[in-house]
């Protein structure tokens, strides 16, 4: 596995406790985002190092660059239909170029003229953006936000392959990690090496609310 791991507990104090924050693995190359699919999507992806066979190019796919978001999100893998859970190595011109042409999932007054303005602009847009309350490993809400971004027509064609630097399958590690979870164990919880990822433009950190 090529993810850089640290122990959560020494993460942790490091991290922003409020406000909105990419938090991911990154550096110039590229950054790490997360997926959960059902087995036959995940290991085909595995294996091709693409997204194709059963993988829809005609329905949006989310992205998450928050580890410990995407835990929450598909129950640390035990979800239905979310048990491979894959740590995609994205290039970081292609992270920055979705978050350019993203539009807030929900109408944002100080970004708009109006809620019509918006409205119009949502429908031309194949990117979508979304902060959501970012989580403890235990699932508890914090008041840290945390990025989704979700693609599709072009942009889920160029993610699904050319975006794609490899595809692992973390699955096993993500068992293993919930075992201490479950156990109440968080000295001994590794998890991906995050921190805030800020943009050289400094209107596009100003259009995510980055600080």
């Amino acid at each position: 596995m090529k993810l850089q791991l640290k122990k959560y507990i020494e993460q942790q104090n490091d991290w922003p406790q409020s406000g909105y924050h990419i938090m991911a693995q990154y550096n110039e190359e590229k950054i790490i985002v997360y997926q959960s699919y059902r087995p036959d999507i995940g290991s085909f992806a595995v294996k091709n190092q693409y997204f194709g066979g059963e993988f829809s190019l005609n329905r949006m796919t989310w992205i998450k660059p928050n580890f410990l978001w995407m835990m929450f999100r598909n129950g640390w893998g035990t979800k239905e239909g979310q048990e491979v859970v894959l740590a995609i190595h994205l290039k970081r011109e292609a992270f920055e170029n979705y978050v350019q042409n993203a539009v807030y999932s929900s109408f944002k007054p100080g970004l708009y003229e109006s809620y019509n303005a918006w409205q119009e602009d949502i429908q031309k847009s194949n990117v979508r953006l979304q902060w959501d309350p970012d989580h403890d490993p235990y699932g508890t809400k914090l008041d840290r936000r945390a990025i989704q971004i979700g693609l599709r027509n072009e942009f889920i064609k160029s993610y699904a392959k050319d975006d794609i630097i490899q595809i692992e399958d973390i699955s096993e590690f993500v068992k293993e990690q919930y075992e201490f979870v479950k156990s109440n164990d968080l000295t001994a919880l590794l998890i991906p090496n995050e921190k805030p990822l800020i943009f050289q433009n400094d209107d596009l950190n100003k259009y995510l609310m980055l600080k």
